[in-house]
């Protein structure tokens, strides 16, 4: 099957006549329904590394359209990503996460330090129990990719210059034994692994 050129896929995006919030719940539905089977279609889409959008290798230059495609992005249970929208659905391909947090501020809320991050697409979210920090460690390079969550299943990595800022505020601490490297938000204490390697 051919894949709908990306005029369709926004307009149906945004045929949305619900609410955002009531929207994003169906959509969960639907994904939901999709990890146990249903109609395959390939978009022909692909998000790069980078947080960039291609469609058929080309990137997509209009970031409006972009912001609105990752509004109808959901992840299911098997890991595949997918554009779903009230009147059709597809999926799509990821490099690494579907977002990239590019900038990184530091705020004071009733005490406590609060880190909000900015990604790709200007939208924020601020670390804590429903948006962690977690790092993880190339096996081979024994280089860091941090990300942060974004929502549902969705991950934010965390770009080079916005990690050195995050270690740059990192304390360490003893977990289980271990010195550990890793930052506060909102009370809460994110791990960003072992000092040694920072």
């Amino acid at each position: 099957m051919a894949a709908p050129n990306l005029e369709r896929i926004a307009a149906s995006a945004a045929g949305k006549s619900q609410s955002r919030d009531n929207a994003r719940d169906n959509a969960r539905d639907r994904a939901g329904d999709l990890a146990h089977g249903g109609e395959n279609r390939s978009y022909d889409i692909r998000i790069g590394r980078d947080g960039t959008w291609y469609y058929m290798g080309s990137p997509i230059a209009r970031k409006p359209l972009v912001k609105l495609f990752s509004t109808v992005l959901k992840r299911v249970e098997d890991g595949s990503f997918w554009l779903i929208t009230p009147f059709e659905r597809g999926t799509i391909e990821v490099d690494d996460a579907p977002f990239t947090a590019v900038e990184l501020t530091v705020k004071e809320v009733d005490g406590d330090q609060v880190l909000e991050f900015r990604n790709n697409l200007d939208d924020t979210v601020v670390a804590g129990v429903d948006n962690p920090i977690r790092v993880e460690t190339d096996p081979d390079s024994g280089e860091p990719a941090p990300y942060v969550r974004v929502r549902d299943n969705l991950d934010a990595l965390i770009t080079r210059s916005v990690f050195y800022e995050l270690v740059e505020l990192a304390e360490e601490r003893k977990i289980d034994g271990q010195t550990v490297l890793g930052v506060m938000s909102g009370g809460i204490f994110f791990s960003l692994g072992n000092p040694e390697a920072m």
